[in-house]
């Protein structure tokens, strides 16, 4: 059921919880509607945009600066920060620069390295966030959901257990159930306010397991989404993620959220009902991965309402068309709360 706010105000707060390409995309496409901070500039209807960003990752270079420097994983933060940041052409391109060349550089990009930096002069990684989220002149405010330096852990469909996200993403068996190492993760204060104060709670798209699940798995988090005024809005992936998601329905998505969290966590559900072009779909079938079907009378029984629509952006990959999909939002969560 659609929840209406305590105090309704002109202009809304929103919350994206999330990881990987596909929260970016959501950030990029509100970062436009979002208020200056101090109010000044003409108005919008955002007045507060969060991003709670999975710190999870163990490969590539954030795995590398994370064994090495026992900081959190900064890759997908970055990602964030880059796509809600006011320079995308010339900082943003900064922070994504990668090293082609050198001697324990290679690989690493720069936002990464900037971040791990910031972490040991700070003393913590969340500071180093806000410190660079400055530089970047963001629209919004970036945290991950806990401090702590956690491990995901999946239970296997044999019964087997494998330790890393990596690790995770590529097993050829079906994931019965994830957790992190520790069990008992302390949330980061700011994310519960930020969730206390929401409007409009965002959820996904991204990576089920490995990008989704891990945020809500944090102590406090999803009670505290379940008590909060806001909308909560599922964003349903476009496709299946091979060895993650294999034929999984929008419905199978939801199911094993709400298995994870205990609770039927979503007011609404957007998914999205445009076709993809055949050699997409050819490219994407022989990387083993097809469009997540969309289920709607799956969804029905799951007594979940749905938003459906064209949200689909076709280059050389697919993706979320980030400006129908922040219209969207806006149009039906956001501006009708300032008539």
């Amino acid at each position: 059921m659609k929840k209406t706010p305590a105090h309704p105000r002109r202009s809304a707060r929103i919350v994206a919880v999330g990881g990987g390409t596909g929260l970016s995309a959501v950030l990029r496409g509100l970062k436009g509607y979002v208020a200056e901070p101090g109010g000044g500039g003409p108005s919008k209807p955002i007045s507060d945009l969060t991003a709670v960003v999975t710190v999870t990752d163990d490969g590539g270079s954030s795995g590398r600066l994370r064994r090495e420097y026992r900081v959190l994983p900064p890759g997908d933060i970055r990602n964030c920060m880059v796509a809600l940041s006011q320079d995308e052409h010339l900082l943003g391109k900064l922070f994504q620069y990668r090293f082609p060349a050198g001697r324990g550089l290679a690989g690493h990009s720069f936002g990464n390295l900037f971040l791990t930096a910031l972490t040991n002069i700070t003393g913590d990684f969340p500071a180093a966030v806000q410190v660079s989220a400055r530089i970047l002149a963001i629209r919004g405010r970036i945290f991950p959901p806990t401090a702590q330096n956690v491990t995901l852990e999946a239970e296997l469909e044999d019964g087997s257990m494998v330790a890393g996200e990596t690790k995770i993403s590529r097993s050829s068996k079906r994931i019965r159930r994830v957790s992190l190492v520790p069990r008992r993760v302390r949330p980061l204060p700011e994310v519960l306010a930020a969730i206390r104060a929401a409007d409009l709670i965002l959820v996904g798209p991204g990576s089920l397991y490995t990008s989704i699940i891990p945020n809500l798995l944090v102590d406090q988090i999803v009670e505290t989404i379940v008590h909060s005024r806001a909308t909560r809005v599922y964003i349903a992936n476009l496709m299946t993620q091979p060895g993650e998601t294999d034929r999984f329905t929008v419905a199978d998505h939801v199911r094993v959220i709400y298995e994870h969290t205990g609770h039927s966590l979503f007011d609404f559900a957007v998914v999205n009902r445009a076709s993809i072009s055949p050699p997409l779909l050819r490219r994407y079938a022989a990387e083993g991965s097809a469009p997540v079907d969309p289920s709607l009378d799956e969804l029905r029984r799951l007594k979940l309402p749905c938003i459906t629509g064209d949200f689909l952006e076709q280059k050389t990959v697919v993706r979320h068309d980030e400006t129908r999909l922040a219209r969207l939002l806006l149009d039906r969560f956001i501006r009708p709360r300032a008539s």
